[in-house]
């Protein structure tokens, strides 16, 4: 296990992104991004991807700094084609036209289309309410088939994340945000290389029999190689049954289907695609009522006597403001396994050593 700081690891990942073809700004914006999605808890989207997207930009699957098409806008709809360009790069721009159509109109929808990962969907969320506005999430993952759903063992959806963002003024966002999946693939790949175990019964075999081996979904790897979802023979299963495959379905035909992006189908390119909803609560609540009445029941929901083994009823977001200060405090760990495999990228970038030992250090 190494941990590292914030501020050397984001100069470290931005290093590599820089190497590999992007823009000083855009490799900030990655790695800023990254980083902060592992200083959140949520280490299944940090920097456990940078050797997966650096071997996309060689393929050809990601284009670095690319520019977005908007082929249809309207006051209060747009339609954003991404180009394959980064996620990072993607989103806030999807978001930032967002907020404003809902700015100016009380109400926005936004449809995105072929992008690369957009890492945390949370992201997405708390931009928006950090501007006062509610904002919904529907996302697929086209090309990324991994999800078998409920009463199948073949797999049929990706991850299909759903987020939630509620504002909150002078206090932090609440922030719903998750795969439909049991865990996010990212989780996987992330036990894969010596970090957290699955929780019991995340992946199902084709002998339709629950497991926890990462081996299911990514087939035979070495320590510091690139995992295939593809070489596996199982697959993750959906959340709460028929309800998270139920959702998962949803965000296929909102997020793949209505956008454009395409419903996740094997043998295609992999893109993100995503409907998300602005709301303006100022137009919307002209009695001013919503941020009370938020408060109100968010103290009423946590009042309660705790259950057996927590200390605490805490709602979406806290948790993740939790790790944001035990980790900017004390730094972010990454397994072994992890820090090999983007020393490896790095490495194959021309970044020498003596760099590589004092990121890592």
């Amino acid at each position: 296990m190494v941990t590292i700081q914030l501020n050397k690891l984001v100069a470290f990942v931005s290093d590599i992104f820089a190497r590999s073809g992007s823009s000083p700004a855009e490799a900030s914006r990655i790695a800023n991004y990254l980083a902060t999605a592992n200083l959140t808890g949520h280490d299944s989207h940090g920097v456990i991807r940078v050797p997966r997207y650096v071997n996309w930009v060689k393929d050809g699957s990601i284009v670095p700094d690319q520019t977005i098409k908007l082929t249809v806008d309207t006051p209060s709809l747009a339609v954003v084609d991404g180009q394959y360009g980064f996620g990072q790069t993607v989103g806030p721009q999807a978001v930032a036209i967002g907020i404003r159509k809902c700015k100016e109109n009380g109400l926005a929808a936004i449809a995105v289309r072929n992008t690369g990962h957009v890492g945390r969907v949370g992201d997405w969320a708390e931009m928006a309410a950090a501007e006062g506005i509610v904002s919904i999430h529907f996302v697929n993952a086209a090309g990324s088939i991994l999800v078998a759903p409920f009463g199948g063992v073949e797999r049929r959806f990706s991850t299909a994340p759903y987020c939630v963002g509620v504002p909150r003024k002078g206090q932090p966002p609440i922030v719903l945000d998750f795969a439909t999946s049991h865990v996010a693939e990212g989780k996987v790949l992330v036990a894969s290389r010596g970090g957290k175990k699955l929780p019991e019964g995340a992946l199902i075999g084709p002998d339709g029999f629950a497991s926890e081996d990462p081996h299911l979904l990514y087939g035979e790897y070495t320590p510091e190689g690139v995992r295939d979802h593809s070489q596996g023979t199982g697959a993750i299963r959906a959340f709460g049954d028929h309800k998270g495959s139920g959702l998962a379905l949803i965000c296929e035909l909102l997020g793949g289907a209505l956008t454009g992006n395409g419903a996740t189908s094997g043998g295609r390119k992999f893109s993100n695609g995503s409907l998300s909803f602005y709301i303006d609560p100022d137009k919307l609540d002209t009695t001013a009522f919503f941020d009370g009445e938020v408060n109100r029941y968010i103290a009423y929901v946590k009042d309660t006597k705790q259950a057996a083994g927590h200390d605490a009823v805490l709602v979406p977001g806290e948790p993740e403001a939790r790790m944001r200060a035990e980790r900017t405090a004390n730094g972010i760990p990454l397994s072994d396994d992890t820090w090999a495999s983007i020393a490896a990228t790095a490495r194959s970038l021309g970044v020498n050593d003596t760099a590589i030992a004092y990121a890592g250090a």
